[in-house]
């Protein structure tokens, strides 16, 4: 997708479980998966290519969209997900983000979808009353330790990472974080790896990588540079 814009979704595989492959042996040390379908449904819809993809690889799996009830959360696990995603459910139901912190203990990541210095939520397609620094402060209350922040304005675009969103992601309450959305070349994983000694932790790629910008291997060779 483009700005999160389902109606301007490119489709590049239809094969997920061939994707994941060729990210496993590329060295990805995690896979991110989003149920966009779920995402919008409010329940997880893809859970079925999740399995197939645990099968596939070896690399850790982090699953989210739709994933807003407990039960939904155990499935995704079930399934093969290492972690779980919320971001709507942590903003909707704040008592649901405790509960899993509580009963899946380091499984929780938080999930923060920010566009033009709002909350987008329920698949990107509505915006959240609730403030960034409210969302970001449940997180932190209930026990998550790493939240994923996706620029949506950015995201699938290929227009490069914004310097002032990637500075906001360092002032966001003691959370590590994984940065999301506008990733476009090489020198932008290097403007980002700048920021590793202070609280970034990961980068998620996506549409550079299908488009042939660059491959996997060279971008985590140079996140991994000292």
């Amino acid at each position: 997708m483009r700005h999160g814009d389902l109606s301007c979704a490119t489709v590049y595989s239809h094969d997920p479980v061939a994707v994941a492959r060729e990210f496993d042996r590329a060295g990805a040390e995690i896979i991110h998966i989003v149920d966009i379908d779920g995402a919008v449904a409010g329940e997880p819809r893809n859970l079925e290519s999740v399995r197939a993809i645990r099968r596939a690889v070896k690399c850790a799996l982090d699953v989210s969209g739709g994933l807003r009830t407990m039960d939904a959360l155990r499935a995704a696990l079930a399934a093969g997900a290492d972690y779980v995603s919320l971001g709507s459910a942590a903003v909707l139901n704040p008592e649901l983000l405790r509960a899993a912190c509580t009963g899946l203990t380091g499984k929780v990541l938080g999930s923060l979808d920010v566009r033009d210095g709002t909350l987008a939520i329920k698949g990107w397609v509505e915006t959240s009353s609730v403030g960034i620094r409210d969302a970001l402060a449940r997180f932190r209350d209930a026990g998550v330790a790493t939240a994923i922040v996706t620029d949506v304005g950015r995201d699938g675009t290929e227009g490069g990472v914004d310097a002032g969103h990637a500075a906001l992601q360092l002032h966001l309450g003691g959370l590590c974080v994984v940065a999301s959305g506008g990733v476009a070349s090489l020198d932008d994983i290097r403007f980002l790896r700048d920021f590793f000694a202070q609280g970034l932790v990961g980068v998620i790629v996506g549409r550079a990588l299908y488009e042939g910008r660059f491959k996997l291997f060279e971008a985590l060779a140079i996140a991994r540079e000292s």
